[in-house]
This record gives C-alpha cells, structure tokens and sequence, in this order.
C-alpha cells in the first residue's frame, strides 16, 4: 500500500525587520520629496512638521500596532501645541517696545571694521560674494542649511524619542528653556536684522535678504516660496537678538559632544559656523546675535543641569526616608 505523503507547506514570505524599515522609508521618502516639490519644505507650521515626523516614525516600525504608534501623539502633541503658541506669540512680540537698530551696527562694526574697512560683515560678505544677477553655488548650500534650522532639532528629538527616552528628555528640556528665553527677550529687546536695517535707512550700504536664493538654482521654487511667505506673514521682522538659528544648532551640537569622541568634534561643530556664516550672509543675523545666541545656551545648559541636579539629589533623599531616630 502506497502512503501519499501530505503536499508540502507553503510558506508564505514574510519581509524582514529591516527590510519592512528600508521598504517604509523609501515610501516616506518619496512622499516626502513630493510634498516639499509641489508644497514646500514644512516649516510654517509645527503640527505639519510633527506630522511629517510622525509617519517617519510609522514607516520606521511599520510592525508595531496601532495603539503603539499613538504614543507618539501622547508625547508630542502637548510640545507641538507650545511651538505653535511660541510661533503665533513671537509674531507679536515687536508690539512692546521700538526695534534697536544702531547699537547692533556699531557692535559687529567695532568687532570687525579692522578686518572689513569699517563694513558690518554682513555687507562686506555681500559685497565679495553675492551677485544679484546670478545664483551662485554656495548660495544652494546657504539655502539647505537656512532650511535645516526648522528640521534638525525636531528630527534629533524624534530620533531620541525612538532609541533613548531619557535622554530625550535632557534634550527637550533644553531645548524649550532656549526657546521660552529667545521669546522673552523678543519681547524685551526687539532687535533688527541687518536687510531690515538696509530697507528703513539705517544702513547705507545695499543688503539683500538672500537666505532662499538657492532654491531656484535647484528648481525647489515652492519650498524658496514657503519659506518666503514665512518670513512675510508669520515671523517677527525684529527678533534678531538673539539668533536662535544658531543658538539651536549649537545646542544640538553642545548636547552630544560628551557622547563622542573628541576626534568627532570639529565636524561636529561645523555646523554652527556653517550656519553663522549663512545667516550673516544671507542679512538675517549680525555677528553680535550669534554671540548672544551662544550665550544663551551656556546658561540654558548651566541652568537647566542645574535644575536636573538638584531634582534628583531630592528625589534620592525622599526615596532613601527619615533617618531613625537615635
């Protein structure tokens, strides 16, 4: 007697962890050029940016369930809320007080004029390097690192989010602290960039706002546009002190210096002097509010270390008790 054996099993193919990661980014990826193609990158408006964040982080677990990417929500949507007050508030924050103008010139003058012929950096930059009737390429490489302002520092949040919940904590209270004293000086101190100098007559000397020249060079003319209306409709045209372009690069940079090598350094901070010379440059920022942002962030640093310090030296004593009586 024949025993038929039972047909083979087929099994059916299931893709990998790291191939349904690689497989989700890519479709993210793509959907995310598309946008910023016929869009524009997403800068005006913090819910969008964290929404685009928020499928990032979906197509990066893609395996997980539903109410596993929620979380998300949970611990987002209360900071986003405070970036969009902290937005909307800083349009505002030139009602108080009239712009200070001159002592910003006289400073970045006084620090530089012997090198600059007696010319803010800013036009004497513009001057050598900018040419009205062309874009040229560093002008591209001016443009993406004015851009990475909006994104690197959501993104480095996110990422911490992900792979390392207590350390995204230090980072975001870092960051939040920069950010509530950027907005009260705002109000204290508004303070006029060097192209808003240039247009009401306080400098003599031609300055153009050129910080999204680049986008057309690249053919991104939506997300040059984007970033245009921003600077138009929703910004503050007189929070120049302090630079928190700047300040949170720097901050960015200052925060994982004691987790890599020294070796890794000077690139590390590379990029807080690529986005100094950006915004010099390009008329938003004088010298002197990249020094002030950087200050900034050694007392953010200084105070919020502090603060964590002194929370987990109570927290120590209340889980350790009284002391027995003798």
């Amino acid at each position: 007697m024949t025993i038929l054996s039972p047909p083979p099993v087929q099994e059916t193919a299931t893709p990998t962890p790291r191939r349904r990661r690689l497989i989700g980014m890519l479709i993210w990826a793509a959907v995310f050029a598309v946008g910023t193609y016929f869009i524009g990158v997403p800068t005006s408006d913090p819910l969008i940016a964290f929404g685009w964040l928020w499928l990032a982080t979906i197509a990066w677990r893609s395996d997980l369930p539903w109410r596993r990417h929620l979380l998300f929500l949970r611990d987002w949507l209360p900071i986003s809320l405070l970036l969009v007050v902290y937005n909307v508030s800083r349009g505002y924050a030139d009602d108080l007080f009239d712009p200070h103008v001159t002592e910003l010139i006289h400073a970045d003058e006084w620090m530089f004029g012997w090198f600059t012929g007696g010319e803010v950096p800013t036009v004497w930059l513009q001057q050598h390097l900018y040419r009205p009737d062309a874009v040229q390429w560093w002008e591209v490489v001016v443009s993406l690192i004015y851009v990475s302002h909006f994104l690197a520092v959501p993104t480095i949040g996110v990422i911490l989010w992900l792979r390392w919940r207590e350390q995204w904590g230090r980072f975001m209270r870092r960051w939040f602290t920069l950010s509530v004293a950027g907005l009260i000086t705002y109000f204290l101190y508004p303070a006029a960039p060097p192209w808003w100098a240039y247009k009401y007559g306080f400098l003599p000397e031609h300055v153009e706002r050129i910080s999204t020249n680049g986008w057309n060079a690249i053919g991104l003319h939506s997300a040059g546009n984007t970033l245009n209306a921003l600077q138009v409709e929703a910004s503050n045209p007189v929070a120049a002190m302090p630079s928190l372009h700047t300040a949170y690069a720097l901050m960015a940079v200052v925060f994982f210096l004691p987790m890599v090598a020294r070796r890794w350094w000077p690139l590390m901070l590379a990029y807080p002097l690529a986005m100094t010379f950006t915004l010099v440059y390009s008329g938003e920022h004088y010298v002197i509010d990249v020094l002030v942002g950087w200050a900034y962030v050694g007392g953010v640093f200084l105070v919020v270390g502090f603060a964590e310090r002194w929370w987990r030296a109570r927290h120590a004593v209340s889980a350790s008790g009284p002391e027995p009586v003798r």
